[in-house]
C-alpha cells in the first residue's frame, strides 16, 4: 500500500497574491554584503518603490523578475528595476509602511506543497509538468473549498492567488 510522505526541508509563510508567483525559499539575495544578512527593514511608504540604506542592490545581481516579499504590511512585489543600490522599483500598486521587513528572492518556486493553518478556501496555480510552463494550459487554478485548519495540501503549487482564498496562516514546504 502506498503512503503519503510529506517530510518538508524548507518552509516559507506565504503571501497571497493575485500576480506574483511563491518565491524559492533557497534563492534568498544577500541585500548587505556587509553582514551577509538576506532580510532587511526599508521604506515602502513611497508607492511601487523599495528605499534600504545600507545596501547594495547594484552589485547584489538582484535581476528584474525577483521577488519581493513584505511580511510586515503582508504583501508580495516583483521587481522591476534596480535603479541605485539603495533603490528598487517594485510591481503592484500598493504602497507598504516606512519600517517593514523584506526579502528578496531571485527566483519563483518551480512547485511546493501547502499547509493550511487556518479553515477556508485556496484558489492556488498548479506547477507545471516538469517546471516547463508552456507544456500546462494558461490558465491552471484550482480553488480547493472547505478545507480545514491544520491540513496539508500534497500537491505541487507555485502561487496562492489572493482572489477567493479564505484560508488563512498559509505555508509553502519543501
Amino acid at each position: 500500500m502506498a503512503y503519503q510522505k510529506l517530510q518538508a526541508r524548507e518552509a516559507l509563510n506565504i503571501i497571497p497574491n493575485d500576480d506574483v508567483r511563491i518565491p524559492d525559499s533557497s534563492s534568498a539575495i544577500v541585500v548587505d554584503t556587509s553582514t551577509g544578512a538576506t532580510r532587511g527593514v526599508a521604506d515602502f511608504s513611497v508607492l511601487n518603490t523599495l528605499t534600504d540604506v545600507g545596501t547594495s542592490f547594484t552589485t547584489a545581481g538582484i535581476p528584474p523578475g525577483a521577488i519581493v516579499y513584505d511580511p510586515t504590511a503582508n504583501i508580495a512585489y516583483y521587481v522591476v528595476s534596480v535603479d541605485s543600490d539603495t533603490q528598487l522599483t517594485l510591481s503592484g500598486g500598493a504602497a507598504g509602511g516606512a519600517t517593514d521587513s523584506y526579502t528578496i528572492y531571485a527566483r519563483a518556486t518551480i512547485g511546493c506543497t501547502l499547509f493550511i493553518g487556518g479553515a477556508g478556501d485556496v484558489n492556488v496555480r498548479m506547477a507545471e509538468q516538469n517546471g516547463n510552463p508552456t507544456s500546462a494550459p494558461l490558465a491552471q487554478y484550482v480553488r480547493f473549498k472547505g478545507l480545514g485548519a491544520a491540513s496539508f495540501m500534497p500537491i505541487q503549487v507555485v502561487q496562492v492567488k489572493a482572489t477567493l482564498t479564505t484560508g488563512t496562516d498559509i505555508i509553502a514546504l519543501w
